[in-house]
């Protein structure tokens, strides 16, 4: 039997996700309602600037007040879509003071106070859902939070902005350099005016740090990830992926040590082979691959960004707190039980490629090839161009540390047959079989 007093919603903010959550719940009023078993309102829309015209919302519903709305004390759940730090850490605390669950769409303010705000939200006896702040439409953290709670997860690995898979996709589709590709991205509205958050993946960092949280039960803050973008990568790199059969990606990386002892979590562009599940992604789509030790490997794939993929991954949590708050009971909190230490990222064990600007002499190779020897670093494969003098070098690595292939480039930069270290790029995938040090060796020298 449905209630017919009516659950009511306040919204913070009505942007492009903002307005498309206003929309569908008009819209859809009567779908909702029997989904939750009761119906849903629409009670107050806090905004910054009253008189833009929103269509489709109710002008009676905008305040410029969003402390107020939320003090109202009627109110059950707050939706909140306007990001940042402050005010929407305040506003949502407030919220739960007040009696009010939680949805959130803010990856910042999730990824640097999420144990704060979960203590919040229990200390009150309130729910705080956030699916929306990691992929857009694509169902990723109830499944890991819920589907996966009784297994045991390795590995997450996924392309989580769609503004930088964009901009890569179309380096290598096109040869585009980087700059002409993010113009395209950003006449095509996929890349803001202020791209710094997507390019130099602080978006992609705060989503690794929430995935890596509930993913290995432990917390990760955005400090912990280490994090690199995409505007270093060049057409060159693009283009020396297509030799070995890779594609370039901006990765979120987030794994679990093979002792079971410590956790990293990373993002940075990386060269992927052409037969991984991540590499088909295109466009401005993501994808999250997850391995888990009874489950195997898992794939989720979709829409990342947009109204209305966010809007409906902040609709299902809505109507997950709804139906929580009918039942007077709260849904999974924060699940922080492993305690883990994040391991620094020269502890992250892959495989290396370094593209090197070389005099074109005998013996340069012989002397690059001992510098990775006296680093522990073993060269899988070597290539070597030349001409009037000058020369390029590019070096495949095996498995090594991060903190062994720093030093290596450093004692690199120091050899005065190396011009320049172009660029470093890692190599995620698996190696080929067969490439052990002795033949590597062999290989290095005959070349």
């Amino acid at each position: 039997m449905m209630r017919t007093r009516p659950l009511k919603v306040a919204l913070l903010g009505c942007g492009v996700v903002g307005s498309e959550v206003a929309r569908i719940m008009t819209t859809h009023a009567d779908d909702l309602a029997a989904r939750i078993g009761a119906p849903v309102e629409l009670a107050g829309i806090a905004v910054r600037r009253p008189g833009r015209v929103r269509e489709g919302v109710p002008a009676e519903l905008v305040t410029t007040d969003a402390t107020a709305l939320v003090k109202r004390g009627d109110i059950d759940v707050v939706v909140e879509v306007i990001g940042g730090i402050e005010p929407a850490r305040s506003l949502i605390t407030t919220s739960f003071d007040h009696g009010a669950s939680v949805v959130s769409a803010n990856k910042a303010l999730v990824a640097q106070e999420g144990a704060a705000l979960h203590a919040a939200a229990e200390q009150r006896g309130a729910d705080l859902y956030y699916e929306a702040a990691v992929a857009g439409a694509i169902p990723l953290v109830r499944p890991l939070r819920e589907s996966l709670a009784g297994d045991k997860v390795n590995r997450v690995l996924g392309i989580v902005n769609g503004t930088t898979n964009f901009i890569l996709d179309r380096m290598d589709g096109s040869g585009a350099g980087y700059s002409e590709a993010l113009d395209e991205a950003t006449a095509l509205g996929y890349a803001e005016a202020d791209p710094t958050a997507d390019v130099e993946g602080f978006d992609a960092a705060a989503k690794a740090a929430i995935l890596a949280g509930i993913a290995f039960h432990t917390r990760v803050t955005l400090d912990d990830v280490h994090r690199e973008g995409i505007t270093e990568v060049t057409a060159a790199d693009i283009a020396s992926a297509k030799r070995m059969g890779c594609t370039v990606k901006l990765l979120a990386i987030c794994e679990r040590a093979a002792d079971g002892r410590s956790v990293t979590a990373r993002v940075h562009p990386a060269m992927i082979p052409l037969s991984h599940p991540l590499a088909s992604v295109r466009e401005a789509y993501n994808a999250v691959f997850v391995e888990a030790d009874a489950a195997g490997q898992l794939m989720f794939y979709g829409p990342g960004a947009g109204g209305s993929p966010t809007a409906s991954a902040v609709l299902g949590d809505l109507v997950a707190a709804c139906r929580n708050k009918l039942a007077g009971a709260t849904g999974p909190g924060e699940s922080a039980y492993s305690r883990l230490p994040v391991s620094p990222m020269g502890d992250v064990i892959t495989r290396y490629h370094i593209s090197l600007d070389v005099a074109d002499k005998p013996g340069v190779l012989a002397q690059v090839a001992t510098v990775f020897a006296e680093h522990g670093v073993s060269i899988d494969t070597v290539r070597q161009q030349g001409k009037d003098g000058e020369a390029s070098l590019v070096v495949v690595t095996h498995r090594a540390s991060d903190a062994a292939l720093s030093a290596t480039v450093e004692a690199l930069r120091r050899l005065d047959t190396v011009r320049d270290v172009a660029s470093i790029m890692r190599v995620e995938g698996e190696e080929r079989p067969g490439n052990g040090p002795a033949e590597t060796q062999q290989r290095v020298s005959g070349e």
